[in-house]
């Protein structure tokens, strides 16, 4: 048996405990085994929709039991095609039950979803027993969860044995082949054992640490896929050049061995994004552009929808609050002021004026304090209430605005005599969506006045997370906190 065999101690063996055996691998039975739990759990819906429908006959009058048949047969197909998209056969989710039984417990309640509004649609609802319906969920639920945590633990149980594992040497102990190894080694998810890295450097010559242990030179790993003891090469060299580079793969590539290229040391700190191809070149998704494609038309129509309904409601308020702001104090009754939006493009806001018309800042903005005498008797009414922010429906329908997003801040505003844009190196991500009316930061507390860092950091923070997360669930979250944050108002003045 070649040294380079990976020897399991006491796994089993059919000798004196502790005696090394050789693994039986056989990469190519994980494919299979996904393929068997897919059919598994098929099988498992139909069989156990049937046995539920013969052993509940009589006592749920089910009748005619053909209909009830075909439930069986359509929902094991639904739950195939639902498991499938919902990633229960993904690699993580194939040994960790952790993992693998949220997601099968989601696919099997959206088949349980998606065959109730089919009934509903073809109005067959009512020709179903309700006593049967719950049984039938549940039952069924049950068996798939039983037979998910079978099949990870078999599994489980190859995978500690190596018998999924793919053989990997990598060529290159440099820094870059160092940090691969650690990653390999460090992650329990993979199916991979690292027989070694090879460097014609020699050992003398690599540091101590990088990419062990250290097999010899690209002569010694072309001997070792002779003898049929790798499976897969990972090429990291970057210090080579490209002919040297093409050489090097040119010689693997005479041998049936799976050879692959390693990524540049920043691609570790990216380990995750995906990855598209441009033609037939890779290219690294490193940042997704937020709420585009469909999700940008989805949440221009929730603000043109939402923003003219809100807008035509408050008609009749927005005059009574105009005529309250006209008679309190000599000047406009709004007040258009230069923000921020998306991508950093300038717009004007729109806001009932609440400060007096002698001391309005349009440049070098200065943030309303509590007692604030700027602000006028109608003003701090307005203010405290967000009143005043009620115009900015307009810049929704206008398209400048949303009705959920990170507020708009003046360019010159300041923190600490320092500007918003310069106080944290995040500020401008928030440039990458457009700001609303509410948002998630204001809904948590973190609005008014902006005096602290700190306070400044937290609202960053917020935005940043509504922007990685959003959906339109979330924002009728915010909308509705924000409600509440009417009827209770904070920190504003």
């Amino acid at each position: 048996m070649s040294p380079l065999t990976d020897l399991r101690q006491g796994n089993g063996s059919d000798g004196p405990p502790g005696e090394a055996r050789p693994v039986e691998r056989a990469p190519a039975l994980l494919e299979m085994a996904g393929l068997a739990t897919r059919v598994a759990e098929a099988l498992t819906v139909l069989v156990v929709s049937l046995l539920g429908i013969w052993a509940t006959y009589t006592t749920f009058q089910l009748s005619p039991i053909d209909q009830y048949a075909r439930v069986a047969w359509l929902s094991s197909v639904l739950y195939a095609l639902i498991a499938e998209l919902a990633g229960c056969y993904d690699v993580d989710a194939r040994f960790s039950l952790r993992a693998s039984w949220p997601r099968v417990s989601t696919a099997w309640l959206g088949c349980c979803i998606a065959m109730l509004t089919l009934a509903f649609f073809v109005r067959a609802s009512e020709d179903f027993s309700r006593g049967w319906t719950v049984f039938w969920f549940l039952s069924v639920g049950f068996a798939l969860v039983v037979v998910r945590g079978i099949a990870t633990g078999i599994l489980s149980r190859m995978k500690r044995q190596g018998v999924f594992n793919q053989r990997v040497a990598i060529l290159g102990a440099t820094a870059q082949g160092h940090r691969l190894a650690a990653y390999v080694q460090s992650n329990p998810m993979l199916t991979v054992d690292l027989v070694g890295c090879y460097d014609d450097r020699g050992a003398d010559t690599i540091h101590p640490g990088l990419c062990t242990p250290h097999r010899g030179g690209l002569p010694q790993l072309l001997a070792d896929i002779r003898a049929g003891e790798i499976d897969q090469v990972v090429v990291a060299m970057p210090y080579v050049s490209d002919d040297e580079l093409q050489d090097v793969v040119g010689r693997l590539a005479m041998f049936p061995v799976l050879i692959r290229l390693a990524p540049d040391l920043s691609a570790f700190t990216l380990a995750g994004q995906s990855m598209v191809m441009l033609g037939h070149l890779p290219l690294m998704t490193v940042f997704e552009r937020p709420i585009s494609g469909v999700d940008q038309i989805v949440k221009r129509m929730e603000d043109l929808l939402l923003g003219s309904i809100l807008l035509i409601m408050a008609a009749p308020f927005l005059l009574m609050v105009a005529l309250a702001v006209k008679l309190d104090s000599p000047g406009p009754v709004f007040f258009r002021q230069e923000r921020e939006g998306f991508n950093h493009r300038r717009f004007r806001i729109w806001k009932f004026r609440s400060m007096r018309t002698d001391m309005l800042q349009y440049d070098g903005i200065s943030q309303a304090r509590r007692g604030d005498p700027r602000v006028t008797r109608v003003g701090r009414i307005i203010r405290a209430t967000s009143i005043d922010e009620i115009p900015q429906l307009f810049n929704v329908v206008f398209g400048d605005m949303s009705l959920v997003g990170p507020r708009p801040h003046a360019p010159s505003t300041r923190v600490a005599g320092v500007l918003f844009s310069e106080a944290t190196q995040n500020y401008a991500a928030r440039h990458r969506v457009k700001p609303g009316i509410t948002g998630w930061a204001q809904v948590n507390g973190w609005r008014g006045e902006t005096d602290t860092d700190e306070k400044l950091l937290k609202r960053v923070e917020y935005d940043l997370y509504y922007i990685d997360h959003w959906s339109v669930g979330f924002d009728l979250y915010i909308m509705a906190r924000t409600i509440a944050a009417l009827i209770f108002p904070k920190s504003a003045y």
